[in-house]
């Protein structure tokens, strides 16, 4: 540790690179607890939990077609509702590993195409039933056959049969092995409903912390505390209202007028501020959360991977980095794995911006120039219209002309995102690197967004979930890395870490999970206001 290290660190945190929490956990972590500090020693010891309060959450993320239908997962405000009042049969920690939720326990056979999960025996549902295998059985299902819409059917579509052993024993078939089979179950759109005589589910009714109340797509969902939650550590305010909010001057000037609690995806050019202001937290969470730019490759002139190519070298992702983040993430490669996975590629060689083999591609492509458009919306992410307009600036050097296409924010996982030839879009990342893989890029997946077919990696990604050898599944996982920067139809320009910005008297573990906003999209249940 040198006196330089802390001292860019100390800059960090002056710049609002990263909140006083972050600042204190990354300096104790490299053994300089003394260059912190006391006041800000004292604003962060942790309070142990208390119950109670109302909390008021302003998310940036929601839209009128949001749905109680929990395999949809239209946008981050259902997914906070959904964790608010289902519960999982697997759950992620705040340092994500995979615990015990409604199972109690797991053991997959051999080859990992068999999982036996064992249910707990004391979970009520909000309407007074008790969960049980039938009820598990019916929710997994649920994301299952052709007709199935379900955000993670391509999940789904691994599983050959549900059956249940017993009141509170169910067991899987997988068609193929998958040895993280236990980590897709955490999912948020994997949560657990009440099957109706009828064989259907109750939606809107889970067995989570707390029980609906009422709920309003794209606008409100208010929720209370249930007596009968199965967890005694966790669950701690009485009520709650998720607000969407889609303007970030709105969200901060809610926070800072103490109308909210807490808010997402805050203005980066104005962090430092905020975390400067009285009674104001702000957290910096480091995580695979990354931004892209997905194009369909099913459709002129995405279709050709020269023009593919020359928009991904058109792009200056350093200045991105710099400009619109603040420094609040890293440069991205053009494929959804960031450092923080376990087979990340760390020997690919990164993409830089380069005008001239931009050029050399387009002319491959029989092109001179070049002109598309580029929908986006700031709804998106922070900066994503300031990016866009960026992108085209750097763009132009290489003879494309991106016209920005500023679309409404209401509806447009509906209305643009999968439909518009050329659109912004973000994923969060997931626990595992199939997991990620499956969603956006498998042939098969309903959020393939870019419609891309390649038989290769489609191979190696079956492959992949049942190889045992450790060097042989890392090589398999670089190859996918290396086929998506090569051929795939997103740019993906950088990660970025969750910025959140929330009251003092709000508390939290030590740990944030950063597979998501607001802790994971687990901090209804988990957080608490100090006493």
């Amino acid at each position: 540790m040198t006196m330089n290290t802390i001292e860019q660190l100390r800059q960090q945190w002056t710049r609002g690179r990263i909140g006083r929490r972050e600042f204190i956990r990354r300096a104790t972590a490299l053994g300089a607890a003394g260059a912190i500090p006391s006041t800000l020693l004292m604003d962060a010891a942790r309070a142990a939990p208390s119950r109670g309060g109302h909390l008021r959450v302003g998310s940036s993320q929601g839209s009128t077609t949001d749905s109680m239908d929990f395999s949809l997962l239209t946008s981050g405000f259902t997914r906070l509702f959904f964790n608010g009042f289902m519960s999982h049969l697997t759950e992620l920690d705040p340092a994500g590993n995979l615990i015990p939720g409604l199972a109690t326990s797991w053991e997959s056979g051999a080859g990992a195409t068999t999982w036996t999960f064992e249910l707990r025996r004391d979970v009520e549902f909000h309407n007074g039933k008790s969960f049980g295998a039938d009820d598990a059985i019916a929710s997994i299902n649920v994301h299952r056959g052709e007709d199935s819409t379900s955000a993670v059917k391509s999940l789904a579509d691994q599983i050959a049969d549900v059956k249940k052993d017993g009141s509170h024993t169910v067991r899987v078939e997988l068609k193929e092995g998958n040895a993280d089979f236990a980590f897709l179950l955490s999912d948020a759109a994997f949560g657990m409903s009440p099957v109706k005589a009828d064989g259907t589910l109750e939606y809107g009714v889970g067995s989570g912390a707390y029980r609906v109340v009422s709920f309003d797509p794209g606008v409100v969902a208010h929720l209370e505390r249930y007596a009968n939650y199965h967890k005694s550590d966790r669950g701690w305010f009485d009520s709650m209202e998720i607000r969407v909010i889609a303007d970030t001057t709105a969200r901060q000037n809610g926070l800072q007028s103490g109308e909210l609690d807490i808010i997402d995806r805050i203005d980066l050019k104005t962090a430092h501020l905020l975390d400067q202001a009285p009674g104001v937290e702000v957290l910096d969470v480091q995580g695979p959360l990354h931004v892209d730019f997905p194009m369909r490759t099913d459709m002129a002139p995405f279709d050709n991977n020269d023009v593919r190519l020359a928009l991904k070298y058109a792009i200056d992702r350093e200045e991105i980095v710099d400009r619109i983040l603040r420094g609040h993430g890293v440069p991205g490669n053009d494929h959804p794995l960031s450092p923080s996975y376990r087979y990340f590629h760390h020997e690919l060689p990164q993409r830089q911006y380069d005008p001239d083999k931009a050029k050399f591609h387009l002319k491959k492509a029989g092109m001179e120039n070049l002109e598309v458009e580029l929908s986006s919306s700031d709804i998106i992410f922070s900066g994503a219209m300031d990016t866009v307009l960026l992108y085209k600036e750097h763009a132009a050097k290489a003879g494309i002309n991106i016209v920005p296409n500023r679309v409404p924010q209401d509806g447009y996982w509906a209305d643009v995102w999968m439909k518009h030839p050329w659109c912004a879009s973000y994923w969060f990342g997931q626990p595992t690197e199939d997991w990620i893989l499956t969603v956006a890029y498998a042939e098969t997946s309903n959020w393939n967004e870019t419609f891309w077919k390649n038989d290769q990696f489609n191979q190696l990604l079956k492959a992949a979930r049942v190889e045992l050898d450790e060097g042989t599944r890392r090589q398999m996982y670089w190859d996918m890395q290396e086929l998506i920067r090569d051929d795939g139809g997103a740019v993906v320009p950088n990660f970025s870490n969750h910025v959140l910005a929330y009251t003092d008297r709000l508390k939290h573990d030590e740990v944030v999970n950063g597979t998501g906003d607001f802790d994971g999209y687990m901090m209804l249940e988990r957080w608490w206001f100090e006493a």
